[in-house]
């Protein structure tokens, strides 16, 4: 509604000041008009403009960033370099700013992408036909594999890609996570089975793959889909891109997926037009685009609900310290402890997702 989007942050007046030399030196351009906040990621600003009249984008961290946002947002212009020209539907990368006496903050500038985000809205094509909300699935997952599958040797992405096992480091990484979350009103054991589904993954983690570009949160929220054909027009909202093992985000897209059981509720907008893929029919389309073999797909699948469910439960902890909304932290700690019993299903041999 008009109300909520008044409500988005954007550049200030000062910013603009700020941002027009820069423009110029970049030979970008040097006349900023249609300067309009955009719906997109909870964490970040994103604001639409023209430079010239050229439509583009401008990402950057929120109004109060956090020590890591300038790290993300150099993590994102990595990502969106290294595809530039790949198969893979993501915006054009155009330029990024590290200069922090420009706004203060890293941010970049890519190419508007004409799509539509099926967690909020749904293209009238997509209304009417729902042959077009099935197949658009099956694209979703084939650009999955296309993305696992992209160069990323000696790529802006590849020199800040972590040492080490990628599969080693998940597990106590996001132990570390959740224990962050302890103060005097919330312990991280009052969330059920963490520990046991935690022992599992790394008592039967598989050995370490070939490396390749993951999105790191693959679902419905995250993509733009074409308007006319049931095509994904690009992957958004890079912030927690890397160099790792894919199937994760083949695991991740299946956990996150709008069917029965619906942990998350992503891309809600479409889903309650119903005449979705099958779960199985996107796994389908992932094999037949060249996807990764899937032997150990239980292991990934278990993975992304231990992940995603320490991760949201930090809502509750921040509830409980007087910093977020009962609402949403009731919400969220609900979300998270069925994850948690989600994935101990699938350690169980009860693998409620396929």
């Amino acid at each position: 509604m008009p109300d909520d989007v008044q409500q988005l942050p954007t550049l200030s007046d000062a910013d603009l000041a700020a941002l027009t030399p820069w423009l110029r030196s970049q030979g970008i351009g040097s006349t900023i008009t249609d300067v309009a906040p955009l719906t997109g990621g909870t964490q970040n600003i994103v604001v639409g403009l023209r430079v010239d009249g050229r439509q583009m984008v401008l990402r950057r961290p929120p109004l109060h960033p956090r020590p890591t946002s300038d790290k993300t947002m150099l993590r994102e212009i990595a990502v969106l370099r290294t595809l530039a020209g790949s198969a893979v539907p993501h915006p054009g990368f155009i330029a990024g700013c590290t200069d922090l006496d420009v706004l203060g903050v890293v941010f970049y500038l890519m190419e508007q992408v004409d799509g539509f985000n099926p967690g909020t809205e749904v293209a009238e094509a997509y209304r009417t036909d729902a042959d077009m909300r099935y197949r658009v699935g099956l694209s979703y997952a084939a650009s999955l594999a296309e993305l696992g599958n992209a160069a990323w040797v000696d790529s802006p992405l590849a020199e800040i890609r972590p040492p080490g096992s990628f599969l080693a480091r998940q597990v106590p990484q996001f132990l570390r996570l959740l224990e962050s979350y302890r103060h005097e009103h919330y312990a991280p054991e009052s969330l059920p089975a963490v520990g046991e589904l935690a022992q599992w993954l790394e008592s039967n983690r598989p050995p370490d793959a070939e490396p390749g570009i993951m999105h790191g949160d693959a679902h419905l929220n995250n993509v733009l889909l074409e308007r006319e054909s049931p095509q994904l027009a690009a992957f958004i909202d890079w912030e927690m891109c890397t160099i790792g093992d894919p199937l994760l985000d083949l695991g991740w897209m299946l956990v996150c997926w709008p069917d029965q059981p619906n942990p998350i509720n992503a891309g809600s907008a479409l889903a309650a037009l119903g005449g979705l893929a099958s779960r199985r029919d996107l796994l389908d389309a992932y094999r037949d685009a060249g996807g990764r073999t899937t032997s150990a797909l239980d292991w990934y699948v278990a993975l992304a609900c231990f992940k995603l469910g320490i991760v949201i439960e930090g809502t509750w902890s921040r509830y409980l310290a007087g910093r977020a909304s009962r609402e949403a932290g009731e919400q969220l700690h609900a979300s998270a402890a069925n994850l948690i019993d989600l994935g101990t299903r699938v350690i169980k041999g009860d693998n409620p997702f396929l």
